[in-house]
């Protein structure tokens, strides 16, 4: 009997890095995840260094700096912290 993985090997992260506005994680089957930023209060408040300092694991991504782990599932399906907080558009 051949039971599905936990962790899908498509779905691994193989890099992962921030921009000014978005996270964005290249996936072994070579689709790029983009979620903004903002979605994560403790990503959106570090420094540009402490983002990119970024460890990949089986399933996610971990910021050891930020104390920080997000799963590749999670972002797939939209997810953000409850109490995150669009950013206010400039008139």
């Amino acid at each position: 009997m051949n039971l599905p993985s936990l962790y899908p090997e498509n779905e691994r992260p193989v890099e992962a890095w921030c921009d000014l506005h978005n996270l964005h994680v290249r996936l072994a089957d070579e689709r790029e995840v983009i979620t903004p930023l903002w979605w994560y209060p403790r990503l959106s408040a570090a420094t540009p260094a402490q983002r990119n300092k970024i460890e990949l694991m089986l399933a996610g991504v971990h910021w050891p700096d930020v104390d920080e782990d997000l799963s590749i599932r999670g972002m797939l399906a939209g997810w953000k912290y409850p109490q995150a907080k669009a950013p206010e558009k400039a008139a």
